[in-house]
């Protein structure tokens, strides 16, 4: 037994190593990236020949995981919150087959939107597809909750979801680790066919089968020893909290809880727990992180009739995160102010790096929709994105992963010209190429810019699936060789830049225009290397 101090990624990372996992796949994402960073550096990982490699997307990533499941062995698939939605109808149909090897999700919520374009809560997703779930409250529950968790994936037959949230990825704690496990042999599931070809007929039998599993998932959760209930003397007020709000409360009480506390760490709800609390208990105060989830759950279940406070009562606000001052005030509690921060940094928005190609590609593109009456710059997720802002506001929408591509092709069928889409290398292989393939078949009038920067640079410098091979996909989906076109985005070459942009514009059709430059972040890395 060894005691490390981790990362509540590096947790969940170190747990699965411990539980013999066979492969990771996953896609980057703050914030749950480090967990696939932790394992691709760790030893064990090269010695077992753990597979360690990033996929295109996260439903690649999480369709891989289950095949390594149904080959018998241990597989994790990791990806932030907004990661599920790419990955949703592998998620929701694994549900339905069940699993072979152990398999779980792992969800990296982020409330207030730190690194997002929403905070939608997970757990959701989890009741939709009827699965089981943990909910960590601190890095050594998620390290244990990974390491036991494989078993009890295999004993339930299904995936479970991991869900964590950002103040728990990136904060540390001490963790104490457990003794490793061999990796599983290869085995495959003797009634595969009856379970993993999802045709109507065997998949009506399956949902029956899901639906059965139920009462053995609440069994489960009620057994659970991460299910806790503290009893207290206060019975005027009940508390049900889950991940890392149970935190937030014990913050409030160093030496004790003053009402009864249920602490909710594994769904489906213990209802039997719920039951008692609610007993004996004049109203309850529900404090989870990000949607009423629980909180929603309890006012639907019959006979309570009991006065439930949460996010949906407004004694916690709907959006963004809680912490310790207001669980204080929800409880009532005066909160002192012990220390004054003095303002030590100046706060400044983010911005694109000085040298990065994004800011070529940016002036150079803003010099030439300048001749046009109306043009409109759809863009995607990535480092680019920064490009809304000062000094650029070159780009007019990001809504999601690869929807650059297919926004101005819709606008272009709508009339709208130029109709310029602004995308990324990693994100144009994530989920650009089908955008472009729609294009083609239409011969959309669009001008795709594929900012090419050689690697994930928003999320930290990870390997991007299309290196190398970006002009030879575009080929292959049908555009004009004529018309894909490159160019090196420095001021040396900026009204070659400009030329081409504009031919471009001018052609009919669909072209694509690559401004191709290492990401000077990972450049810096190598020459230190």
């Amino acid at each position: 037994m060894k005691k490390n101090l981790f990362l509540g990624d590096e947790a969940i990372a170190q747990g699965a190593l411990d539980a013999g996992i066979s492969g990771v796949y996953s896609y980057p994402g703050t914030p749950s990236t480090e967990i696939t960073e932790y394992i691709q550096n760790a030893p064990t990982a090269k010695e077992r020949k753990i597979h360690t490699h990033w996929c295109t997307n996260e439903k690649t990533a999480l369709e891989a995981a289950l095949g390594m499941s149904y080959a018998g062995k241990r597989s994790l698939s990791c990806m932030k919150h907004v990661g599920l939605n790419v990955a949703a109808d592998a998620f929701m149909n694994a549900a339905m087959s069940g699993i072979n090897g152990g398999m779980i999700i792992i969800s990296a919520d982020d409330p207030s939107m730190h690194s997002s374009q929403n905070e939608q809560d997970n757990r959701v997703y989890g009741n939709f597809a009827m699965i089981p779930m943990l909910e960590p409250s601190n890095q050594q529950e998620a390290y244990d909750m990974i390491y036991d968790g494989f078993d009890l994936s295999e004993r339930l037959g299904y995936p479970i979801l991991l869900r964590i949230t950002t103040r728990l990825a990136h904060s540390r704690s001490g963790v104490v680790t457990r003794q490793g496990k061999d990796m599983k042999s290869l085995s495959y599931p003797e009634d595969g066919r009856q379970r993993f070809i999802l045709l109507p007929a065997i998949a009506r039998r399956r949902f029956k089968t899901l639906i059965a599993k139920q009462e053995e998932f609440i069994k489960t959760s009620e057994e659970s020893p991460y299910n806790k209930y503290f009893d207290a003397p206060d019975k005027k007020l009940g508390i049900i909290t889950s991940g890392i709000g149970f935190n937030y409360l014990s913050e409030n009480f160093p030496d004790g809880f003053k009402n009864p506390v249920l602490k909710i760490a594994q769904y489906p709800l213990p209802r039997k727990m719920v039951k008692r609390l609610a007993d004996e208990c004049d109203e309850i105060l529900v404090i989870e992180e990000g949607f009423p989830v629980i909180e929603s759950e309890l006012k639907g279940l019959p006979g309570y009739g009991l006065k439930i406070h949460g996010r949906l009562d407004g004694t916690f606000d709907r959006d963004g995160e809680l912490n310790p001052d207001l669980v204080s005030k929800a409880l009532g509690i005066s909160v002192k102010q012990i220390y004054e921060i003095p303002p030590v940094v100046e706060m400044r928005p983010p911005a694109l790096c000085q040298g990065c190609g994004h800011r070529d590609m940016y002036e150079a593109l803003n010099e030439v929709l300048k001749e046009y009456e109306n043009p409109k710059v759809f863009s995607d997720i990535g480092c680019y994105t920064l490009g809304a802002l000062p000094p650029f506001r070159a780009i007019d929408t990001c809504i999601d992963m690869g929807a650059s591509v297919t926004m101005a092709k819709g606008a272009s069928d709508a009339g709208c010209f130029p109709a310029v889409a602004v995308i990324g290398d990693s994100t144009f292989t994530h989920s650009g190429m089908t955008g472009l393939l729609d294009c083609v078949n239409e011969n959309s009038n669009v001008v795709i810019v594929i900012s090419d920067n050689e690697t994930t640079a928003m999320t930290g410098g990870q390997d991007s699936a299309g290196t190398g091979r970006i002009e030879s996909i575009c080929q292959g989906i049908g555009v004009d060789p004529a018309h894909i076109r490159v160019v090196v985005p420095l001021k040396k070459n900026f009204e070659e830049m400009k030329n081409v942009i504009r031919e471009e514009i001018n052609y009919p059709g669909v072209s694509v225009v690559i401004p191709r430059r290492e990401c000077i972040q990972t450049l810096k890395r190598k020459k230190k290397k």
